[in-house]
């Protein structure tokens, strides 16, 4: 048995993206460290950096979900410390594929956290993540980085206030 391949494709301010067939709730942290080094990721599913994101399940907290879904992708244990804000435009539309199907037309809302690391150490999940990195806010030009989580990345950098959208 071929396993199917998961692919992800993202559409920013685009006319042409496909109408969404669901709303769901996801939760990413956005983690420095001592440096103000931003914490990233390099998805599998489409080869773009991110901060660490994922679904909120059932019966967890959206505080529950970001640290979750951060020692899943990454490997390092984090503790909420506040939020960046709430990030819900329909501009962004993700479409998720099975093989060549289309799955599922995602209009996301996600809460971003902000969080500190507590634990663990750097070993991303293979099925999750390529790499990891602490990366300086001066170098986050040279990653290929989609402009929702680009958004969420420069708010949490730039403000101390929530951001709500």
């Amino acid at each position: 048995m071929v396993a199917k391949r998961t692919k992800r494709v993202d559409y920013w301010r685009d006319p042409q993206a496909p109408k969404p067939t669901s709303r769901k709730t996801s939760a990413s942290v956005f983690v420095q460290d001592d440096d103000g080094h931003v914490l990233l990721l390099r998805r599998v599913d489409n080869d773009l950096w991110t901060i660490p994101t994922g679904g909120v399940k059932k019966g967890e907290t959206v505080g529950h979900a970001g640290v979750r879904e951060c020692r899943e992708e990454t490997g390092l244990d984090v503790e909420v410390t506040g939020l960046v804000g709430v990030f819900s435009t329909p501009d962004h539309v993700i479409v998720y594929l099975h093989d060549d199907q289309v799955d599922e037309v995602r209009q996301p809302i996600n809460i971003c956290l902000r969080a500190r690391v507590v634990g663990g150490s750097v070993q991303p999940e293979p099925s999750e993540a390529q790499e990891v990195r602490w990366v300086a806010p001066g170098a986050l030009d040279d990653y290929p980085i989609h402009p929702a989580l680009r958004m969420r990345i420069d708010h949490g950098l730039a403000h101390t206030d929530p951001y709500v959208s």
